[in-house]
């Protein structure tokens, strides 16, 4: 899907992402985002959350690491609406918002304690180019932080859950979503992902050492992590 369909898609579903996501996860996601959040160390300075949406990850850092501030980036105006409400609706401080393509940061080299993109980076096809605009922004010993979605390894879970992701998710999404394609993307979108061992390639092509991954919910997310030297 191209970017601006893509773009079109996130405008279209912002409306309603955080029930959707909730509902068809059964609210593991509440589970994965914490999971994801304590990935990150503790300490003073800013994280840039790239993808930002409508916040849910951006103000689980507020909330679970206050020494650190946020900058939330996203190309689709209609969610940083949802996430510009809840800041305000929530009195959060400590949490920025700007629009931008994640290709061309807009922000100073050597300037984030991290990096943060939770179901982003499978959207983009230029994904070692956005890891490199990354690893710029990062200061050294700066880490990088990428969750997606995965499936689980092998066995019957596999097999229960593939049908439940090929036949089911589809249709509900979409219903949910009122739209009669986002989560058939999104199922599109999961498969076309590079392998393990092939993304954290990418990680290390972009310029990240330490990399690694790390399983939520038997492989039905997965963290990705890596360190700018």
């Amino acid at each position: 899907m191209k970017d601006t369909l893509v773009r079109r898609m996130f405008e279209d579903i912002a409306f309603s992402y955080d029930f959707q996501n909730s509902a068809l996860s059964l609210g593991v996601d509440i589970y994965w985002r914490r999971r994801f959040v304590d990935m990150i160390e503790p300490g003073w300075g800013l994280v840039l959350d790239a993808a930002t949406g409508t916040g849910e990850v951006a103000l689980a850092i507020r909330r679970r690491r206050p020494g650190l501030k946020v900058l939330g980036l996203d190309f689709s105006p209609a969610m940083l609406a949802v996430a510009a409400d809840k800041i305000r609706r929530r009195g959060v401080s400590g949490y920025r918002l700007a629009v931008a393509d994640c290709r061309d940061v807009p922000v100073a080299a050597n300037s984030v304690a991290a990096v943060t993109m939770a179901f982003g980076i499978r959207n983009i096809a230029e994904r070692v180019c956005v890891m490199r605009e990354f690893h710029r922004v990062l200061v050294p010993g700066g880490r990088l932080h990428i969750m997606e979605f995965g499936l689980p390894r092998n066995g019957l879970g596999k097999a229960l859950y593939r049908f439940y992701f090929d036949r089911l998710l589809p249709p509900v999404g979409n219903f949910l979503s009122r739209t009669d394609y986002a989560y058939s993307y999104l199922v599109e979108s999961v498969d076309a992902f590079p392998s393990d061992a092939a993304f954290l390639a990418q990680m290390a092509e972009a310029g990240f050492g330490e990399c690694a991954v790390t399983d939520l919910t038997f492989g039905l997310a997965r963290v990705f992590t890596g360190r700018k030297g």
